[in-house]
């Protein structure tokens, strides 16, 4: 069958029956993926890892929509799979991928994703070792759900968030909200799409580019701000190290017609989720390198510093505005949005 005359077709149930019509769309599915993919259609991905400690994590994703401006669930499935692999010290090296599709997707639909996984892919640098693929009766998913498992190795020590100390500044690598600005506009038809495009992007290129500061330990931890936004991050990070943080309003880089969409939608950026951005904790005597190595790549140009770690004992979260009021940041019990992804 033709590829052209197989993207004219929709996912039907008997493409995860097991027998021609799923071979079918594995052999489809692997074609588009080209060269990332590398296994032989074993029941297990046969690796070779070099001895010592590997990272390992995985994800699903549910993107509503699953295709927007900028890019689609495919994208984000990789970028937050390697991106948690990167930013505890470890390179990616492996992926798998399973999808859930639901009868009567487009198979144009599935070829653009798989396009966005295998691009992707490539730019971090990952493989894909190994699959699998289930298809669901019409109204038993939304369209297209992703699990990736990604494995790491580290060749340093492991970040992490105990590490953190008084006195380290707390770095941005990028704007926030602005994916979560850009998901709700494409969903809602609010108009800012054009304007507010998502982060989503593959981040282990730009932290390699800070493996001096982090070979010295000038870098304690960071962590990407996904799910839950920067208001979350910053209480986790409260909480593993026992300290109060402090950060600067008039510091936090937002964009502004993020920041003009947010007060018109009534959401605060702080706790929007991002695909795109690091949070770093860095040694004061390091920022000025660490900020300009973040600065030298295309994803970190609007690094900045937001604030810092204290002295002060305890779980907590701060915020001064540009008149020297300080307010704190309550934590959510809950989802101030509807889920993006």
């Amino acid at each position: 069958m033709s590829t052209k005359s197989f993207l004219d077709q929709k996912i039907v149930l008997d493409h995860g029956t097991g027998a021609r019509l799923s071979r079918e769309l594995v052999e489809f599915v692997v074609d588009v993926l080209g060269d990332v993919y590398t296994g032989e259609m074993e029941d297990s991905a046969m690796l070779p890892v070099p001895a010592g400690r590997i990272a390992m994590t995985t994800d699903s994703f549910v993107v509503d929509p699953p295709v927007f401006g900028n890019g689609d669930i495919g994208k984000i499935a990789v970028c937050g799979t390697v991106n948690d692999l990167a930013v505890v010290g470890a390179r990616p090296e492996y992926l798998t991928l399973a999808m859930i599709l639901e009868a009567g997707l487009p198979i144009a639909t599935l070829h653009r994703i798989l396009e966005s996984v295998r691009d992707t892919a490539a730019e971090a640098g990952v493989k894909i070792v190994a699959g699998d693929t289930k298809v669901v009766g019409a109204g038993e998913a939304d369209k297209i759900f992703l699990n990736t498992t990604g494995v790491g190795v580290f060749h340093r020590e492991p970040l992490r968030m105990t590490s953190v100390r008084p006195g380290d500044r707390i770095v941005l690598s990028g704007p926030i909200g602005n994916h979560t600005v850009h998901l709700l506009s494409v969903r809602e038809g609010l108009g800012f799409e054009s304007n507010v495009l998502s982060d989503c992007a593959p981040l282990n290129g730009m932290i390699d580019g800070l493996d001096g500061a982090i070979g010295r330990g000038a870098v304690h931890s960071m962590r990407d701000v996904t799910r839950g936004g920067l208001s979350a991050v910053l209480h986790e990070y409260s909480s593993a190290a026992g300290r109060v943080l402090t950060i600067e309003e008039e510091a936090l880089p937002i964009e502004f017609a993020t920041r003009m969409a947010s007060d018109m939608l009534g959401i605060n950026p702080i706790n929007a989720a991002n695909e795109g951005c690091l949070a770093l904790f860095v040694a004061p005597d390091a920022v000025d390198e660490v900020l300009a190595a973040l600065h030298a790549h295309p994803y970190g140009r609007g690094a900045v510093v937001i604030g810092e770690v204290t002295e002060r004992a305890g779980k907590g979260v701060e915020m001064t505005d540009a008149d020297g009021k300080t307010t704190t940041i309550e934590e959510l019990q809950g989802a101030e949005l509807p889920r993006l992804c």
